[in-house]
């Protein structure tokens, strides 16, 4: 693991994918989650994302357990929280490995497990004043 946060403020991509780098990698692999401006038919204006004071360590324990698991050099991940605007970037995940195959499978795992198993939830606001809250218990 090289690089696992949340934060509050803007994610920053270059210096993520500077965080996997590698001369041992020969394949880099970045996924970036960003604010879209619909949801299931509705329009977004906004969201807002907050996390359980375990989830930074939840997210530690995911970025271990994929990292273990796959034929990976490095992995990141770091999570916005906070309110965030449309098109800002919420979410961006990284694996690095000697071949490309191992760096995309593990990247998808590390944002798939992420998204189930860190306790960070997601508040919606519809462009027509309705909110909602996604992934909550």
């Amino acid at each position: 693991m090289r690089l696992v946060a949340l934060r509050e403020e803007a994610l920053d991509v270059d210096e993520v994918l500077a965080s996997i780098e590698d001369d041992a990698a020969g394949g880099l692999n970045l996924f970036v989650g960003r604010v879209r401006d619909h949801d299931g038919g509705r329009g977004v204006t906004r969201l807002e994302y907050a996390a359980h004071p375990s989830a930074l360590d939840r997210l530690r324990e995911v970025c271990a357990a994929v990292a273990a698991e796959h034929d990976v050099i490095a992995v990141s991940a770091v999570h916005r929280i906070g309110s965030l605007a449309i098109g800002d970037a919420a979410v961006i995940v990284a694996a690095a490995s000697a071949h490309r195959d191992s760096a995309y499978v593990a990247s998808r795992a590390l944002i798939d497990q992420l998204k189930a198993e860190v306790p960070i939830w997601k508040h919606q606001v519809f462009t027509d004043g309705d909110q909602e809250w996604v992934g909550s218990p």
